[in-house]
């Protein structure tokens, strides 16, 4: 188990009330599981979490599965919301 942080941009802070938060987790399931209890009772939270792309130091999780992506020492999570423009 390492230590990190998972940032939340834009609806997901605004949900969140927050923009980042540290957390120790061996794997991506391990921490998003951590963060789902953290918010279990914020509805807005876990739906815009759901719908959310993932980065891992900066690398797209993908549809990679959250058990096999491992989280390094000092590793960071990002949680980027769909967006729409152009």
């Amino acid at each position: 188990m390492s230590h990190g942080t998972i940032r939340y941009w834009a609806a997901a802070k605004a949900a969140a009330g927050r923009a980042e938060e540290a957390f120790a987790a061996g794997t991506l399931e391990d921490l998003l599981g951590q963060v789902r209890r953290r918010y279990e009772g914020n509805a807005t939270f876990l739906k815009v979490l759901d719908r959310s792309s993932l980065l891992v130091n900066s690398t797209a999780v993908g549809r990679r599965p959250h058990d096999q992506v491992v989280l390094e020492p000092g590793w960071t999570v990002e949680v980027l919301p769909p967006f729409a423009g152009g």
